[in-house]
């Protein structure tokens, strides 16, 4: 059974487009919550100039999706959470949505993924019911415009979805999610050859725990590290640590052959005076130390060879986002398009990247 079940995947994998599959490597999300931001033709200048060739959008606006036409830049577009409730009930819903806002900007603009909703769980609409249905709408409606084998479908959950995350050997999802939403959707991802999107941010891990976190081990620098009773594995980063729980829940429930794909990460460089770990120095070392781990296919201690794909968050700095200055901070660019802190984005890139530890880390 489980021969039959890597044939298949390889058998289907051979008869796709490329998807994933070609080893680590880095996208950015493309926010938009902001009245200040470029024109969608100049962004797209500024990803080609950076070598960014993978781009997670929370929408389909047709600005953004006629300019990256003929770019070369892989796209994943985002059904928002409000429409779950259409897309679920009606498959005409999903047809004429798909059709408006996929197919007729595909292949052109490379879009290789749909992400169905967004962090549904801990939507406060309550949205959750209607997921798994949403996601099957949408991918009839790939069938019917045989685009199936070609776009992917996931929904990004985030870390909040598991019920224990530390240790990592106990990662587990929380028991009342499995059985009416994530096991559903672990089948359907199973079935299509899609993977599991998971948004992580040590950044939130290490504010709620500095007292006992160290800074170091939050950015991925030298540090003694600290070892999983459960497993004896040694981690020396808050990521590895954080996705291997992904991957220990997916284990309990023997989906070991899904894949992850960090659909969200990064680090702010502004915060409120409560945030201690938000600075342009911290976020710099963050996401540059993560895109040369990245990069260098450097896997996790529980899955050394995993390839991960991850999406830094955010492009842009939003300056429409509610709540802590931090939400409004993350963006690796200012509006106007100049760097808020150097990052590379390219094993080019790397080859001229220095982390400068910032003075009293640790």
């Amino acid at each position: 059974m489980h021969c039959i079940l890597i044939l298949s995947i390889l058998i289907s994998s051979y008869f796709s487009l490329p998807l994933l599959a070609d080893g680590s490597s880095i996208g950015v999300n493309y926010g938009r919550i902001a009245n200040n931001l470029p024109s969608a033709f100049k962004v797209v200048k500024l990803l080609k100039s950076q070598g960014i060739d993978r781009v997670k959008l929370y929408d389909t606006d047709p600005a953004v999706l006629k300019s990256l036409s003929g770019s070369g830049i892989k796209v994943t577009v985002n059904l928002p959470n409000e429409q779950l409730f259409h897309t679920a009930r009606k498959l005409s819903y999903a047809l004429t949505w798909l059709q408006k806002n996929v197919v007729v900007y595909h292949p052109k603009t490379q879009i290789e993924a749909i992400a169905v909703g967004n962090e549904v769980f801990v939507d406060t609409h309550n949205t959750t019911k209607y997921l798994i249905p949403a996601m099957k709408n949408i991918h009839k409606a790939l069938v019917k415009f045989n685009l199936h084998n070609s776009i992917k479908i996931s929904s990004p959950i985030a870390l909040s979805a598991l019920g224990s995350s530390y240790p990592s050997s106990t990662g587990s999802f929380k028991p009342e999610l499995i059985e009416p939403v994530i096991k559903p959707m672990l089948n359907f991802l199973r079935e299509t050859s899609s993977y599991l999107m998971v948004n992580v941010y040590p950044f939130f891990a290490y504010e709620s725990n500095a007292d006992v976190i160290s800074l170091n081990y939050a950015l991925f620098r030298e540090n003694p590290g600290n070892v999983d009773p459960g497993n004896g594995l040694k981690y020396y980063n808050i990521f590895d640590a954080q996705i291997d729980a992904v991957f220990a829940a997916l284990n309990v429930l023997q989906y070991d052959d899904v894949r992850v794909v960090v659909s969200e990460t990064g680090w702010p460089s502004k915060g409120d005076s409560n945030e201690v770990g938000a600075s342009p120095q911290n976020a710099a070392a963050y996401n540059g130390n993560l895109v040369k781990k990245i990069l260098n296919n450097g896997g996790t201690p529980l899955r050394p060879n995993a390839n991960l794909t991850v999406y830094l968050f955010a492009l842009f700095n939003e300056n429409g986002k509610v709540g802590l200055t931090s939400e409004r901070n993350f963006g690796m660019f200012y509006p106007d398009m100049k760097k808020v802190y150097d990052v590379p984005f390219t094993v080019a890139g790397l080859k001229s990247y220095r982390d400068v530890p910032a003075p009293g880390s640790g």
